[in-house]
């Protein structure tokens, strides 16, 4: 997989050549680094960010790394100590309590000097770091410049000052008007936040998978909303190509049980499932015609609703096509899922595991979410 430049954006096809890009930005910042991640490891990738990021605070550029308190969690207390000795600043984000446990901060973002902005699936871990195929996890990210990256930027700045995730700053964060950005860009930041309304992903997926001719799909954990997985369904029955590539190998298995208790319906109705072989699929791409979706979200109720995610849209036709190209390369190393076949080598035990799986995911996870909500209204 090669990687590819444009004036607008930078196709990042692998975790391998997305690390190289941060760290490059990181070592090249003049002003500011802005690093947001739910998982940071205490491995060699992660020594050698905070190696980066240190040198980066010691000749001046303001540093600020967002984590998710529960994402992090087995992150030693003194593993920032060399950054924050520095001058760089560290933010756990909702520290953990039993209250609010549930809400957590997925995103992953890398901003340079307001200018330059890498977002993705991957972590800071060194799973991440490789090609997909021979060595670590498949995922993939997208830089862009200009407003877009300002306006991340400033995406940062809102969940790094609320990070303590109080009760009148979350809903100042609910308010806030970055929910979505200039529709006339070719770029535009879509985010997700908990609860309803607010959610600017699942409002531009529904559009554009209602419209679409040719979908591809390309996500770690598949659980969509009813209005996504219908809209899905009737594009397929019309005569649409839906294609979804999910993990055939997994660091969740219970969202993969989940995931398989909606593939009976979907392959009746038309659409293509591929499971992915060589290693765990951990990318999040969503592609429609010439539009394409890049970012922290996954397909699933928790990104859907649940946890603080993004998404990058761009509308281009030269990153469309890698993006395709990405998409048909990665198919080459997948199984098709076939109805005969499926209908075939499920027993009765794997269908209650499924559906036990989906009600847990799809059922009592939000329910216990919207119960906690109530007491930040």
């Amino acid at each position: 997989m090669s990687q590819s430049r444009s004036p607008e954006y930078q196709w990042l096809p692998t975790g391998a050549l997305c690390f190289a890009a941060m760290l490059e930005a990181i070592q090249t910042a003049s002003k500011s680094v802005r690093l947001e991640t739910y998982i940071y490891h205490d491995d060699e990738t992660g020594l050698r960010f905070r190696t980066a990021l240190v040198a980066a605070a010691l000749r001046g550029v303001r540093v600020q790394v967002l984590l998710d308190a529960f994402g992090s969690l087995e992150l030693s207390g003194d593993f920032w100590e060399p950054l924050e000795a520095a001058g760089g600043s560290v933010r756990r984000f909702n520290p953990l309590s039993v209250g609010r446990f549930g809400f957590r901060n997925h995103r992953k973002l890398l901003v340079r000097d307001e200018d330059s902005a890498i977002v993705g699936g991957f972590n800071i871990a060194r799973e991440y770091d490789g090609d997909g195929v021979l060595d670590g996890w498949l995922d993939l990210g997208l830089r862009v410049v200009g407003e877009t990256a300002r306006e991340l930027s400033r995406s940062f700045d809102e969940l790094f000052h609320h990070a303590d995730y109080k009760h009148k700053r979350l809903m100042r964060f609910r308010k806030s008007p970055l929910h979505e950005s200039d529709v006339r860009r070719s770029s535009r930041v879509l985010i997700s936040i908990p609860g309803r309304g607010g959610n600017s992903i699942k409002r531009a997926l529904e559009r554009e998978f209602a419209r679409g001719r040719d979908i591809r799909i390309m996500t770690a954990y598949f659980l969509p909303t009813w209005k996504l997985r219908r809209t899905l369904l009737l594009a397929a029955r019309k005569g649409a190509r839906v294609q979804l590539l999910v993990p055939g190998r997994t660091d969740s298995t219970l969202a993969r049980l989940a995931s398989q208790n909606l593939f009976h319906r979907l392959l009746r109705a038309g659409v293509e499932i591929h499971e992915y072989q060589p290693q765990i699929l951990h990318a999040k791409l969503f592609l429609v015609e010439e539009t394409v979706f890049v970012g922290s979200a996954n397909l699933d109720t928790r990104s859907l609703s649940i946890n603080y995610e993004l998404l990058v849209r761009v509308q281009d036709a030269g990153l469309a096509r890698q993006a395709h190209e990405t998409f048909a390369q990665a198919l080459e190393h997948s199984v098709p899922v076939t109805l005969a076949v499926w209908k075939k080598s499920r027993s009765y035990w794997r269908k209650l595991k499924e559906r036990l799986a989906y009600h847990l995911l799809a059922r009592v996870d939000p329910y216990v979410i919207r119960h906690q909500l109530k007491s930040f209204r």
